[in-house]
């Protein structure tokens, strides 16, 4: 006890409840405090708990969600890099009255942002990233892209923003007019990884949600593949000579065909780096620099006639060394020869590591993408089909490796999709980026094919089930397991 509670009369003490019992409470002089102890945490409940809401005279509302910032694909950085920012997860609120007692006609907001799991790694030497927010106004008109493109941050001004430090948490308290924001949370330096909680506190109602992309499939950029007569004979030939005397390919005998029409893209993905991914090129903010803007980028029909009239002719060379050089070889010898061009084709992939070609799991996948049977293998219609596929898909790519190296820099997968015709939010492209993208954040040729195909076979399994067309399907556990694993 500290000595001046000496000088209180013990009616005042009873009559505010004081005692002096062995309960953890103590007293202490300022002079002492400061001397013992030079911070304080201060550990209080949720304004929105059911204890605050009896105790207090009006009720704080609040709004809550976890995100991640992920390398190549949410991890923008803040407002210096114009280029990148864009990518941030941004979350919409909408604060219709002001506050009751406020003569200004102002809206209270409190914005708490909290990196989450650095503390429990710190023995792994990891600390606190430096992160902060900011928030801008925004009218109906401008949602209606969602997310809101990079031209939106470059031409508008932020109605409030936090600094940015490396605390654990960062909060501020802003009085806005009533409206629609968009807070945009971030760390200070593009491509650092972390998990976040935003929580937003306000006086009066508000309604809060994430600005992102509605899941979808749309008709991606429909062109002439210029495919003649002669093609479509050569490739139906090569076909007969790979599938052999059951007239169909399985995984081993399309990776065959695979490797060889793509031999230099994926070469030039590989040309001298190992898998481990390091990267030699451009870096990625200065290539993202030169490629802004390209999320509606359409894919161009000569750059895809270019694909698949150098897919055809690779078709041709490859039917060539197949048959022997006369276009017709005996059964027997044709067999004996694709017996070792299979040979020779996985050998090659043990042998040469820095350029395997197409994974066993990818080209697994693309059979299972298009064989309805499950017999593990491909007719000749779901032959011709697949590669037309892949032309398109390459069609894309080409889009966006703007330095032709084989792999497109961070930020611009969601973008390639798009193009591609499939429509994904910020949740499923950290997904892909974390079990695509290498250590850079850059995805591979052969990664974004194979991307591309589990996309394909997820939407293809969904809709199948979907035949009221309400975004909803019905699997039993055996069905959604027999689904799932085969693909």
């Amino acid at each position: 006890m500290s000595p001046e509670w000496r000088f209180i009369k013990e009616d005042t003490k009873r009559s505010i409840g004081l005692t002096f019992e062995v309960d953890g409470e103590f007293w202490m002089s300022f002079p002492d405090f400061r001397k013992c102890f030079d911070r304080v945490e201060m550990c209080h409940l949720s304004p929105d708990c059911p204890i605050a809401l009896q105790e207090s005279r009006f009720a704080w509302r609040q709004c809550a969600f976890e995100g991640e910032w992920v390398l190549g694909s949410t991890a923008g950085g803040c407002r210096n890099y114009p280029d990148t920012f864009w990518h941030n997860p941004q979350y919409v609120i909408r604060l219709d009255d002001p506050d009751a007692d406020d003569e200004a006609k102002l809206c209270t907001l409190i914005v708490s942002l909290i990196q989450k799991n650095r503390r429990s790694k710190r023995n792994k030497g990891i600390t606190c990233l430096t992160i902060g927010f900011a928030i801008y106004r925004v009218e109906p008109s401008d949602l209606q892209r969602k997310p809101l493109p990079r031209e939106f941050f470059t031409s508008h001004l932020s109605a409030a923003k936090s600094t940015f430090i490396n605390l654990r948490e960062v909060t501020c308290r802003f009085r806005l007019p009533p409206g629609s924001y968009v807070i945009i949370p971030s760390t200070f330096e593009p491509n650092e990884e972390g998990e976040f909680m935003i929580r937003v506190f306000s006086e009066c109602a508000a309604n809060m949600q994430e600005n992102d992309s509605a899941i979808g499939v749309g008709t991606p950029t429909d062109v002439d593949t210029g495919v003649t007569d002669a093609q479509r004979a050569t490739m139906e030939r090569l076909f007969i000579e790979v599938a052999g005397e059951d007239g169909e390919v399985d995984w081993m005998e399309l990776k065959l065909v695979l490797d060889r029409c793509f031999r230099e893209d994926i070469v030039k993905a590989s040309r001298g780096i190992s898998r481990t991914y390091q990267s030699t090129r451009t870096t990625p903010l200065e290539k993202q620099q030169s490629v802004a803007g390209t999320a509606s980028a359409a894919i161009s029909q000569t750059s895809l006639e270019r694909s698949l009239c150098g897919m055809w002719s690779t078709l041709q060379n490859l039917f060539r060394d197949i048959a022997g050089g006369d276009n017709s070889p005996p059964a027997a010898a044709n067999g004996e020869r694709r017996e070792l061009m299979r040979s020779e084709n996985v050998t090659q992939v043990h042998a040469d590591p820095s350029n395997p070609g197409f994974s066993k799991d990818a080209c697994r996948s693309m059979v299972a993408m298009l064989d309805e049977d499950g017999s593990g293998k491909l007719g000749l219609a779901e032959f011709q089909k697949l590669l037309a596929d892949i032309a398109r898909w390459k069609g894309v790519f080409k889009q966006y490796d703007s330095d032709q190296s084989g792999r497109i820099s961070p930020f611009e997968l969601r973008a390639a999709l798009q193009s591609a015709g499939y429509t994904l939010n910020n949740h499923i492209i950290n997904m892909l980026m974390h079990r695509y993208g290498s250590k850079e954040g850059e995805i591979w040729f052969d990664d974004f094919i194979t991307c591309a195909v589990k996309i394909r076979t997820m939407f293809d399994i969904f809709r199948a089930r979907d035949l009221s067309n309400r975004n909803e399907a019905r699997f039993t556990l055996e069905e959604w397991i027999t689904k799932t694993i085969y693909s």
